[in-house]
Parts: C-alpha cells; sequence; structure tokens
C-alpha cells in the first residue's frame, strides 16, 4: 500500500491509500477520486514529505491529519443529505430546471425534486427568483 497526499483543483488538501501508484494512476485517469470536501474529480498529488524509517522498523499506522478527518466528516454528512435527497425527493433528471419552473408556477405538484442543471440553468432559476441548491453529489460509498 502507497499513500499520497492529494489535492483537488479548489485546493483541499487529503490522504488517498493506494496499492500501488499504478493504482492511483489508472484512478486518476477513470475520474474515479473525488476531492472528499467538494466532489472535485480534477485532483493531482500534493507535496508531502516521504516517511522513510529504519531497516526491518515496521510502518507506523497512519494518523489522519485533522484536514483528513474534517474531509471525511464532510463526506459522511454528504453521504447522508444524498440519502435523504434520494428517499424524499423525485428525480427529474436533466429536466430539473424546467420542473423547478413548472412548480414555482403552480404548473405542477408543489415536491421536492432533484436532477441535472448546468451552470447557465442554475444561473436562470436564480435570477427569475426560484430558489435551488447546488448539493455536491458525492458516491454513496467508498466501493
Amino acid at each position: 500500500m502507497i499513500l499520497f497526499e492529494l489535492r483537488c483543483a479548489q485546493d483541499h488538501q487529503f490522504e488517498g491509500w493506494f496499492p500501488s501508484g499504478a493504482a492511483y494512476e489508472a484512478q486518476l485517469a477513470k475520474r474515479e477520486l473525488s476531492c472528499p470536501l467538494c466532489g472535485d474529480r480534477k485532483i493531482d498529488k500534493a507535496v508531502m514529505a516521504p516517511r522513510i524509517g529504519k531497516a526491518g522498523d515496521p510502518t507506523p499506522p497512519a494518523e489522519p491529519t485533522p484536514a483528513t478527518r474534517m474531509a471525511l466528516n464532510a463526506k459522511a454528512a454528504l453521504q447522508e443529505l444524498r440519502k435523504k435527497i434520494e428517499a424524499n425527493c423525485d428525480y427529474v433528471g436533466s429536466g430539473f430546471a424546467e420542473e423547478a419552473r413548472r412548480i414555482h408556477y403552480g404548473e405542477a405538484e408543489e415536491r421536492g425534486i432533484y436532477g441535472e442543471a448546468s451552470d447557465e440553468q442554475a444561473q436562470g432559476l436564480h435570477d427569475e427568483g426560484i430558489a435551488v441548491a447546488r448539493v455536491p453529489w458525492v458516491p454513496r460509498n467508498d466501493s
């Protein structure tokens, strides 16, 4: 196993364990890695100090840094939020902006919905006074 200190495009740093450097590269290429704080998938290695021990010394277990613990807690909270949204709201897919407008203008039943919207669509909803929130959609688990 190898430990890398990673960083997303938003400059959040977190740790990642990988079976090998090649496994890290493969996951990176497939965009399987994401920031546990914001969900960003633009990840690269951060500068880290190597851990060098004496020959025969067992590798001490790695203690998560405060930033890593905070990131893991945030990820868990976002996973819980995702569960609640999926359990209590209707998925409307790419028709999110259209359905949000229909609900807002009384043309559809008022209910919680979730789906996909581009930055432009979300801004358009905001400009019309339609309350929406963008939630980082983190994976359900690490598998």
